[in-house]
């Protein structure tokens, strides 16, 4: 998917994508924010639906590889891969790439593709972080409920509105990950 051409396309519909839903994402939008013409589009796209899944595509590929590459040993100790990772989303926040989140899992709600791609990425995502968890010593059906609680956390913390300043909470957060770490 990514060829170069297609990709200008794609990165412009998760833009309108993390900025509008789903809705937003239409040839006519994404040609003037770009400042060409629609021609391009269908020299590269047959229609919408080809951009739509191209797009699902292309993030459930980076999904997948990216939550592979993090849970990756390179040398650590299982919890402090699994601390890495807490660290890596909690204080670096990516409101675009929440945005873009967000949108696709509430597109998955009223479409089979967009759903499809969801539940690709999240098994990939929980049976990573379980085998992370299994190597800590827990059993397979423990570790996979300790996942889920992992990414109940790693989402959840990044949708609330803490009233603290960014200090205090990360102070919070970094002792709330302890309890995933015990």
């Amino acid at each position: 998917m990514r060829d170069g051409k297609g990709d200008v396309w794609v990165e412009a519909g998760f833009a309108e994508l993390a900025r509008s839903g789903v809705e937003g994402v239409r040839v006519e939008v994404l040609a003037k924010n770009l400042g060409v013409t629609k021609g391009g589009f269908y020299r590269r796209f047959a229609d919408r639906a080809a951009l739509l899944n191209a797009m699902l595509e292309v993030w459930r590929e980076g999904r997948v590889a990216a939550i592979a590459q993090q849970t990756g040993l390179d040398g650590q100790a299982p919890r402090e891969r699994l601390s890495a990772i807490i660290q890596l989303y909690s204080e670096r926040l990516n409101p675009e790439g929440m945005a873009i989140e967000l949108a696709i899992r509430q597109w998955a709600r009223s479409d089979e593709n967009a759903a499809a791609a969801v539940a690709s990425v999240d098994a990939a995502r929980l049976k990573h972080v379980a085998e992370l968890y299994c190597a800590t010593g827990l059993a397979a059906e423990q570790a996979e409920a300790q996942a889920f609680l992992f990414y109940c956390f790693i989402f959840g913390q990044s949708l609330l509105f803490v009233e603290h300043g960014p200090r205090r909470r990360s102070q919070l957060v970094a002792r709330s990950a302890e309890k995933l770490l015990d």
